[in-house]
């Protein structure tokens, strides 16, 4: 196959896997998450709604392989995690989180109040316990008493996609504040991705230059809780220690 065809076929391919994606998400929402949220005691339904969706999201990587539009590694997640952990990785793509849940076990993640009101991914962000970002003080809290129930958390500490050009923005101390809190151990995940796929201030339609695109995560260092140690002291060790690893520098 020509360069030119071959081309041709991962644009459309890549386009058409979002169409999926919006699709499969669409009809589970409408006809399946939706009705239950009228129903009494529905966060009792949690864990099963996070299965569905981790369920989905390997049928959205194993399309992805299949049609080798993208490749995508998963180094070091085949050992056991503590329930209760904090992940925490960089952000480089909107794909990250979708990625990772398909691999993290029974874990919720942080949403922006946009997506958790959007009638496509709302209905299973609240079916599912996710956490709101709308407030900080209540994010915290509420954080904190569900990781003391059970599932562990997806945090991105940067809050939002790196900035084109840089390895990491600054990061947010949420994720440490929370992690004092429910003295949970922090599970650091470093993500690699082709420059462009997916990436801040460029459209999702809109086809990476490099395909197939390439996607690596990879489970990094642990940390486990520290009585002595501050919020400052935790966020700032681990923003030099992801800024070192992401530049290939000694952490």
């Amino acid at each position: 196959m020509s360069i030119f065809l071959r081309r041709i076929y991962f644009v459309f391919v890549y386009r058409l896997s979002w169409f999926f994606f919006a699709i499969g998400g669409t009809f589970f929402s409408v006809f399946v998450w939706a009705p239950m949220l009228i129903l009494p005691k529905r966060e009792r339904l949690g864990v099963l709604v996070r299965r569905q969706l981790q369920f989905l999201f390997k049928a959205w990587v194993e399309w992805m392989h299949f049609t080798g539009v993208a490749r995508i590694e998963f180094d070091g997640f085949d050992k056991n995690f503590a329930p209760g952990t904090i992940f925490i990785a960089n952000h480089p793509s909107l794909l990250d989180a979708t990625f990772l849940l398909a691999r993290l076990p029974d874990t919720i993640c942080i949403f922006k109040p946009l997506l958790m009101k959007n009638p496509v991914t709302g209905p299973a962000a609240v079916m599912a316990g996710f956490v709101s970002a709308a407030s900080g003080v209540d994010l915290i809290r509420e954080a904190t008493k569900k990781l003391k129930s059970g599932p562990s958390l997806l945090v991105f500490p940067e809050g939002t996609r790196t900035s084109p050009g840089e390895s990491l923005g600054k990061l947010k101390a949420g994720f440490a504040m929370i992690a004092d809190r429910a003295q949970s151990p922090v599970q650091l995940i470093l993500i690699r991705t082709s420059p462009d796929l997916a990436r801040r201030g460029r459209f999702w339609w809109v086809a990476p230059k490099e395909l197939p695109a390439a996607f690596n995560c990879s489970i990094d260092r642990l940390w486990l809780p520290e009585a002595t140690r501050s919020v400052k002291e935790f966020t700032d060790e681990v923003e030099a220690y992801m800024q070192a690893r992401l530049d290939g520098k000694p952490a």
